[in-house]
């Protein structure tokens, strides 16, 4: 256990911001029409507002996003947690700007457009919670209905 004091709601920010523009990969978390979960790792690009991601249509995830409005999503490890919940948006690869697929293919270090079948799906943040210990699971919502509180 962490004896570092709790960050101040700004810092949280600033940090989540900085894990979001520079970590690769996070969990997202979905379910189908009967309630059944799937989780899966996912690389994302960070634009300043919104996550894209990629997934084959045809995959689970890409089966839930499509039938669903909403997702949840985790970047970090547990003791280093950013919980986001968020607004799902389609994007047909022909869609999608060459400037945001050349971006998103450089950060996951793939290009989902080389692919068949895939689809690009943007996530709008409703939600944003983080949070390190347990000293700092009070005031660990950072962003409600897609305001940040910082």
């Amino acid at each position: 256990m962490s004896t570092q004091p709790a960050r101040a709601l700004a810092q949280r920010k600033q940090d989540t911001l900085g894990r979001l523009e520079h970590d690769v990969d996070l969990w997202v978390a979905t379910a189908d029409r009967d309630g059944v979960p799937y989780l899966v790792p996912l690389s994302f690009r960070w634009d300043g507002d919104s996550l894209l991601i990629s997934t084959p249509a045809a995959s689970p995830t890409g089966q839930n996003l499509q039938a669903g409005q909403t997702v949840r999503l985790a970047v970090g490890a547990t003791r280093d947690v950013i919980l986001i919940e968020g607004t799902v948006s389609v994007i047909p690869p022909a869609d999608l700007s060459v400037e945001d697929g050349d971006a998103f293919a450089e950060k996951a270090g793939f290009d989902p457009r080389d692919q068949t079948g895939y689809l690009y799906f943007r996530i709008q943040p409703r939600r944003v919670q983080a949070w390190r210990e347990v000293n700092e699971l009070s005031g660990r919502e950072l962003m409600r209905d897609g305001r940040w509180l910082a």
